[in-house]
């Protein structure tokens, strides 16, 4: 009779349900290890929020993010995945195997487990800017630059990320004002210059957004000088916000190494300094952060940790056999 006190065990864990954590499971639910993803809450990642994506391969006329993740996640249990609609809340990673505690389901045991909890944007936290956030408001200009050309956007931020998304936006925009609350940029020195003597990139100083202007999208953005007080409206039609990424690792500290910015650490590829513990996409790839770069971190974990397993099941043979 099983011991129900006992958590459940699987050959692989996946955490996230992202586009990197369900393509990790598609290759190894066809590998045969029944993989268990703990999909999150809410489930799906950054494309749940995502409008119109036009870049991923294969949907030449776009198609709306939470759809890609709907058919990503069916085409996952078509192959034998089990998705728990839960959220990891505490990790054993001393120890095998794994263990992995859940918010309201019972514990995890794993033999192997793929880290794929992805990353957050950072938002301005305003009503207006998450009424609008999809209509006009975006924190991807590589993802939704193309949707703005020939229009004017104000950009809130001051380090390389933000420099190198207004550049990428000069490519559609008639103009982008960057929108920083310090008298001094944090970028590098060749970033700064490059956005600074651009023909089509202004400044606003020791400024903030105070609210975006619009109902059914962008119209305008109200800021304000946090020096002098002035507030003014720039007539825009759109806004980006690059003001950095959380990457969703709290849960991992102390049981991996993390970068000093909080993202996974990775060795070799999806490799973590923990052995058997993977990482797919945005939870440690802090330079590209697309969907289909995450889905392609994630068949790459998926294929470690199987090759992995293989490694290990091959290495408790020989030792059980003496040969």
């Amino acid at each position: 009779m099983a011991d129900e006190s006992r958590p459940r065990h699987a050959r692989v864990v996946i955490v996230g349900s992202g586009p990197a954590g369900l393509t990790a499971a598609i290759y190894a639910a066809r590998a045969n290890l029944k993989p268990i993803v703990v999909g999150g809450v809410p489930a799906g990642g950054q494309l749940m929020i995502t409008t119109d994506v036009e870049n991923f391969p294969g949907f030449p006329d776009g198609i709306q993010g939470p759809e890609l993740v709907e058919r990503i996640r069916g085409q996952a249990i078509r192959f034998g995945t089990e998705i728990i609609d839960d959220r990891v809340t505490a990790v054993d990673f001393g120890r095998r195997p794994f263990r992995l505690e859940l918010g309201t389901e019972s514990a995890l045991e794993a033999d192997s487990v793929i880290l794929a909890t992805g990353a957050n944007a950072r938002w301005l936290n305003l009503p207006s800017e998450q009424k609008l956030k999809g209509h006009g408001v975006s924190a991807c200009a590589t993802c939704d630059g193309f949707f703005f050309r020939g229009k004017e956007l104000a950009l809130v931020g001051g380090g390389d990320t933000a420099m190198e998304e207004a550049l990428f936006l000069t490519r559609f925009a008639t103009h982008v004002t960057i929108i920083h609350r310090r008298s001094v940029l944090r970028a590098s020195k060749i970033m700064a210059d490059r956005a600074q003597t651009h023909p089509k990139i202004s400044f606003r100083y020791d400024t903030v957004v105070e609210e975006v202007l619009g109902d059914k999208t962008v119209d305008g953005v109200r800021i304000r000088n946090v020096r002098t007080g002035e507030a003014a409206v720039l007539p825009v039609q759109g806004l980006f916000v690059a003001i950095g990424y959380d990457p969703a690792t709290e849960v991992f500290r102390g049981q991996i190494e993390l970068e000093q910015t909080g993202y996974v650490k990775v060795h070799h590829l999806t490799r973590t300094s923990v052995e058997g513990i993977f990482a797919a996409g945005d939870v440690y790839d802090h330079r590209y952060r697309q969907a289909v770069s995450a889905a392609g971190f994630g068949c790459m974990a998926a294929i470690d940790a199987e090759r992995w397993l293989e490694e290990q099941d091959s290495a408790a043979e020989k030792a059980a056999t003496g040969h």
